[in-house]
């Protein structure tokens, strides 16, 4: 399709030109482990193809997905858990958590990621806050549910391998594994949940986000013209699927298109990666910026003779510089487009692999996915013209497969009219493209994780010796920025580089890995509105002033 049929194409799409994908009817109801993994169960087509850390490589294909999902379902039957209730898991890239997702899908509940980086105050919030019923994890993870109030029941796998003070705990093998492999999927209704996700903030705690099933038409397309799937490919998507990229278009959108999925259970590594595309033989790649950087930081690792299979790569999370999509297309082999997207939204514009552009910008998100309408606007909510700049915004009037349904505890409106506002702060090219410009709030993008200050900032207060602190990104040559934390502290602490050391290890252990401030830097006092609120920007632009002068 070109992009001059593409307007075309994008006035007159409805949601019904791709609802024979699905094997039910979004108005009667359908079961979204039945859409992406019973329909493929013929044969010994592959779901998943495994890279273990400590285990061996292993194959699992739709067909043992499919009976292992239904042995989950009627655990979870056995429990008394079943439509619409929150199941999460704290599981690493492993088999298991394939058959966690799918089962928890095909009793018609709610699948709950939970990053395995979290700390014990992270899986707290969203657990309480989602009334999760079960949590399934392994030996490595089961300590940093210790300090969870109100913690759910726990199903434990390798309960046999975990410290003895868990053995009151579920046998997830002798409870999953003993049950029927048989079990009738519960149909959903269209606009009711499959997938409970949270999303930073600047104010307050993460947010809830409820996916609706008929997101998956949204995935689909997504997958089909942006990514570039197509039945012949190997694909890989890098991303955890304790995160919405990862659990939307690692597990989800390619196993609805029959093509499988790759896990690399190994914590992200420039010589980890480039053995999956060499061993793995792989066509299609989607990551985080961060990864393409580090992986053009070590070149090193590649010898002149090096040559992939990679037919197109893809790159989400902020915009790539012209360096690193120059040395894909010459290390690597491929292509790679810039695509944008949300939590709340999924994908919403990109730089299509399977639509002819008639201009791809470096740097730029591109254009509206089809089934979407993305503009810019001005402060009057207009829409912007060629050159100038403006808040992103869908017209969610004209946007067919437009899904999100506003925040799941209505925490915020980010709604105006007929628009969804993303937050975020574009040029508009005039000709339906735009470009990244930065964001109208404080939220921090870090190595491709998107980190509310308001989380960092609320767990360093709940130190003994933090008075207030303000939250910030300061600019990064490898992770795009790194968080900086301005702190007060109250007498008789002194601002010493232990108590430094001791903070950062705070946050990591209560918030997560990921959204820890690499940098702390003690003041007396910290900038302020006459109405009390934190100037971030102010805090953030002596950041920004010390990174150039570093650099």
């Amino acid at each position: 399709m070109s992009i001059e049929n593409y307007q075309a194409f994008y006035d007159g799409f409805t949601p019904s030109q791709i609802e024979d994908l699905l094997i039910g009817n979004l108005n009667d109801g359908f079961n979204v482990c039945e859409e992406i993994v019973d329909r493929w169960a013929e044969g010994d087509r592959l779901a998943l193809r495994y890279e273990g850390a400590e285990r061996a490589a292993s194959d699992m294909t739709y067909a043992e997905l499919k009976r292992k999902s239904a042995q989950f379902a009627n655990f979870l039957k056995s429990q008394g858990i079943g439509k619409g209730d929150r199941v999460a898991a704290l599981l690493p890239r492993t088999p298991e958590l394939l058959v966690v997702i799918m089962g928890t899908l095909r009793a018609g509940a709610v699948y709950q990621p939970l990053f395995t980086a979290f700390g014990a105050g992270a899986i707290e919030y969203r657990t309480q806050r989602a009334g999760t019923t079960l949590v399934v994890t392994d030996p490595a993870n089961r300590f940093k549910l210790d300090d969870v109030k109100g913690c759910p029941p726990v199903l434990l796998f390798q309960r046999d391998k975990a410290d003895a003070r868990y053995a009151d705990n579920m046998d997830f093998e002798a409870e999953v594994f003993s049950q029927s492999d048989q079990f009738e999927p519960v149909k959903i209704g269209a606009e009711d949940p499959f997938l409970q996700m949270f999303t930073s903030g600047t104010v307050g705690k993460a947010k809830g986000v409820s996916v609706p099933a008929k997101a998956l038409l949204s995935f689909y397309v997504y997958m089909r013209f942006a990514i570039g799937l197509r039945p012949e490919d190997t694909y890989w998507n890098v991303a955890d699927p304790g995160w919405a990229y990862g659990l939307y278009y690692a597990v989800v959108g390619p196993l609805l298109m029959g093509n499988g999925t790759h896990f690399c259970e190994h914590g992200f590594t420039p010589e980890s990666t480039y053995e999956m595309l060499r061993k793995y033989k792989i066509t299609n790649l989607a990551a985080a910026p961060t990864a393409y950087r580090l992986l053009m930081a070590n070149d090193d690792l590649l010898s002149e003779e090096d040559c992939f299979d990679l037919r197109v790569a893809s790159s989400a999370g902020e915009p790539l510089n012209p360096e690193v999509i120059g040395w894909v297309d010459r290390r690597l082999g491929c292509p790679v487009m810039d695509h944008y997207g949300q939590t709340e939204t999924g994908m919403t514009a990109c730089n299509h692999h399977d639509l002819e552009q008639s201009v791809v910008r470096v740097g730029s998100m591109g254009f509206s996915m089809p089934g979407h309408r993305v503009v810019a606007l001005n402060g009057d909510y207009e829409e912007i013209g060629e050159g100038e700049v403006g808040q992103l915004a869908v017209d969610v009037e004209n946007s067919p497969l437009f899904f999100f349904q506003g925040y799941t505890w209505g925490e915020k409106n980010p709604f105006h009219g007929k628009y969804y506002l993303t937050g975020d702060v574009v040029v508009s090219h005039g000709d339906g493209g735009y470009s990244f410009n930065g964001r109208d709030d404080d939220i921090i993008t870090t190595a491709g994780y998107r980190v509310g200050p308001a989380d960092v900032e609320s767990t360093l207060l709940e130190h003994e010796a933090v008075a207030e602190s303000g939250v910030v990104a300061k600019p990064d040559e490898k992770r795009g920025s790194i968080i900086k934390a301005f702190v007060v502290i109250k007498p008789p602490f002194e601002p010493t580089e232990e108590l430094s050391d001791q903070l950062k290890q705070f946050v990591r252990s209560r918030l997560s890995t990921h959204a820890f401030p690499r940098e702390i830097e003690f003041v007396d006092d910290l900038p302020k509105t006459p109405s009390g609120k934190i100037q971030r920007f102010i805090l953030r632009n002596q950041a920004r002033e010390e990174s150039e002068v570093t650099s």
